[in-house]
């Protein structure tokens, strides 16, 4: 059974991602992303476990009393300062396929942190047309949709677990999860951007937006930002003028230090507006000036 799931392919690794440091800094980091930030909310880390036992071995994990979204799960972890951990068991099928819970065969319903026999199996789920006529205008919409989204393949792992990166609980995490303005997102990206510049490309499969942040993260560990959809902000406490990047941790050391160094050449956040009638010629002189 162990060299069955090690065939299954896990968190991915971004080919051209930074090097994983010996250990981090958990509270260092999160005080240079409020220096340079400004966040509203505690940031976020999350991984994968491989099984139940590994998720209930955390220290001081929660459990939630009934079935909720995992989008529900991370906000108590980032609004609460809670530290919780699930199984599919504890999530609709929608939020257990982007981060692999689903059961891959009917089979695996039975096996430990499986469903009982009461979610689909990916194969089932990629096919489904629960949102026919909600969200999409007709089955072939539906399923394009669920085929559409980035999914952890299922069947590598029981359980996961999500905690306040301050905690250090999950040292280190698989992926951390970041919540911000749109100003605030675009200074993040300019600070990971500052050295080794590479263009980022994100995706928006639109409900189901989880899709967007945390699967495709997890898949291809990448960083993913996100705008976060309907039940992420009806059921997770997503703010309206609130984006999500999700994104594996050693891009966070990466980051803070481009911003910093934006932040010497006066380019931080917030963002001063100058006017929108002013000229904006001697603003742009102070940053440019002596440069072709």
């Amino acid at each position: 059974m162990v060299d069955q799931r090690e065939a299954i392919p896990g968190v991915g690794t971004a080919a051209d991602a930074p090097e994983e440091p010996d250990s981090y800094d958990w509270p260092a980091i999160v005080e240079g992303l409020n220096r340079y930030l400004r966040l509203g909310a505690t940031p976020v880390g999350l991984k994968m476990l491989d099984t139940v036992a590994d998720m209930e071995a955390i220290d001081r994990i929660r459990r939630p009393d009934g079935q909720l979204m995992l989008d529900q799960i991370i906000a108590q972890a980032r609004w609460n300062g809670w530290t919780l951990g699930v199984t599919g068991d504890d999530l609709g099928a929608q939020c257990a396929a982007p981060v692999g819970l689903l059961p891959t065969t009917p089979a695996d319903r039975h096996s430990p942190g499986g469903s009982g026999g009461r979610l689909p199996t990916t194969l089932q789920w990629r096919n489904s047309t629960s949102m026919s006529g909600v969200w999409f205008g007709s089955d072939e919409d539906a399923i394009a949709h669920q085929q559409a989204m980035d999914i952890l393949p299922s069947g590598r792992y029981e359980a996961l677990a999500v905690s306040p990166l301050t905690s250090g609980r999950l040292d280190p995490p698989d992926i951390c999860l970041i919540y911000g303005t749109p100003g605030q997102m675009i200074i993040f990206i300019n600070g990971l951007q500052f050295h080794g510049y590479k263009k980022f490309d994100f995706t928006a499969v639109g409900e189901s937006a989880c899709a967007d942040s945390w699967g495709r993260a997890l898949k291809t560990g990448e960083p993913s930002l996100s705008i976060p959809c309907f039940a992420e902000r009806r059921f997770g406490g997503v703010q309206d003028d609130e984006l999500l990047m999700a994104l594996p941790p050693a891009y966070l050391p990466k980051a803070i230090d481009g911003m910093a160094k934006l932040s010497r050449n006066g380019l931080r956040y917030p963002i001063a507006p100058l006017g929108i009638q002013a000229d904006p010629a001697q603003s742009l002189a102070r940053s440019y000036a002596n440069r072709s």
